[in-house]
């Protein structure tokens, strides 16, 4: 057996004893005299199973247990499997091993066959809980975390590392599946995730949150440069797979369109976060495809064009539809689009009621510093809430963009509401600099 164990007792007498019994069983045995030698150790080493001996001197085995865990939550690895040793036979000793989480708890003097019979079994009880986690959170096409593990992960990221969220959508692979067939699909998919595989390092993270579009964390990226470099690398790449996959005349212009945003410049709220990556995609979906941009302020709006701010509009909606998922809760919430609209168009199908969608975008003088737009935000936060009814729904979708969702209105309702928030925004700031602006359509 193939098994890596790291044997901590201060007691070289029985370091002995246990080597002996596990070389004997083709292990690979690690054997340290205290937990301060084992703490350092597990920096650079991963073993399968450790021994760990409860009555030594500073620290104690309990202590070198706790230590262990801090480090490895601190660095997001995975529990190592710890059996306690003690020459103390009492259920205390016992009780308080397995309450800590310990695998189990053995003691002093040792059977062979029993300890290499509660080693085998921990580390079969803990390979089988890893496959069923990996099952749980890894999408099986890619090998990348599927849409929950990988969103909880990058969410915990953006509020304790430096780097770039990355929205990346594939161009024109609905063609794929219908000229060439939903197998050739997944190929193409698998393809993507072998080149994005090779274009990121351990330290990064990628997850599929859709059918196409996949969600990354690249760590300590903080230049522009480095992304787009990233970008036409993948770009290229992904071309000369396809046409390996497709043929070089297969007619489809496949490629990877990217928006990103930098944290923690953009702050580190993950919703907020991943709409102002999108609005960066969207950016680059309207602009030719195939390439990458990071997010800057005013990306999610175009104060001087009313065109630009109904694509705008359109193009949340379109997100929201494509991401809709009629199997799922029907939950709402203030940050998350699509679970409102999933509730909106429930709602609509089930009682035949008109919805109405409104964007509010507040326009700042360019020499306010962000005061003046931060203070009528506040303002316009505090109106929508109180001023719209409690089926209503307000979503911030930027830093000067509120969107609202309407049941149950007809166009002239959804039309008086909006002049109406206008309105009483004009009476709370008179004088103001900072004016407001709104596009809507009905759904």
């Amino acid at each position: 057996m193939d098994f890596n164990v790291v044997v901590v007792d201060d007691d070289p007498v029985i370091l002995d004893e246990v080597r002996r019994f596990l070389s004997a069983e083709n292990m690979k045995v690690t054997c340290l005299e205290s937990g301060a030698l084992f703490l350092k150790y597990i920096e650079k080493n991963t073993p399968d199973l450790v021994l760990l001996d409860v009555l030594m001197p500073e620290p104690d085995g309990f202590d070198t247990y706790i230590a262990l865990r801090r480090y490895e939550d601190k660095m997001g690895l995975a529990h190592t499997t710890v059996i306690f040793i003690s020459g103390d036979q009492n259920a205390d000793t016992e009780e308080m091993g397995l309450v800590l989480g310990a695998s189990d708890v053995i003691f002093k003097p040792f059977r062979q066959d029993i300890l290499i019979r509660r080693i085998k079994n921990a580390i079969k009880n803990t390979r089988k809980i890893e496959k069923l986690t990996e099952e749980a959170t890894i999408d099986m096409l890619t090998g990348f975390f599927n849409k929950a593990k990988g969103v909880e992960r990058v969410s915990k990221l953006c509020k304790r590392k430096k780097g770039a969220l990355l929205i990346m959508d594939l161009d024109s692979f609905k063609l794929v599946n219908d000229l060439f067939g939903h197998k050739m699909g997944d190929s193409v998919l698998k393809a993507f995730a072998k080149v994005a595989g090779r274009n990121s390092r351990a330290t990064d993270t990628i997850c599929r949150i859709g059918g196409d579009e996949f969600l990354a964390f690249f760590e300590d990226v903080t230049e522009e440069s480095a992304l787009e470099a990233i970008s036409g690398r993948i770009n290229s790449q992904l071309v000369s797979e396809a046409s390996r996959l497709m043929g070089e005349d297969n007619g489809i212009p496949l490629g990877v369109s990217i928006g990103a945003v930098m944290v923690p410049e953009y702050g580190t709220d993950y919703d907020m976060l991943f709409s102002l990556a999108d609005s960066a995609l969207y950016k680059v979906k309207q602009n030719g495809k195939h390439g990458c941009r990071v997010y800057k302020d005013g990306d999610e709006s175009d104060e001087n064009s009313a065109e630009d701010r109904h694509f705008i509009l359109d193009h949340i909606v379109k997100t929201m539809e494509e991401r809709n998922d009629k199997d799922g809760s029907m939950l709402v919430g203030k940050e998350s689009f699509i679970a409102v609209f999933r509730f909106l168009m429930r709602y609509d199908r089930r009682f035949a009621e008109c919805a109405g969608a409104i964007l509010f975008e507040l326009e700042a003088p360019d020499d306010d510093g962000g005061e003046a737009m931060k203070s009528a935000a506040g303002v316009l936060e505090d109106i929508l809430t109180k001023e719209l009814k409690i089926s209503d729904v307000v979503l911030p979708y930027s830093r000067s963009s509120f969107f609202v969702m309407l049941p149950r209105c007809d166009e002239k309702e959804v039309t008086e509401k909006a002049e109406k928030i206008l309105n009483i925004y004009s009476a709370k700031n008179p004088g103001t600099k900072t004016g407001l602006t709104y596009v809507y359509r009905m759904l």
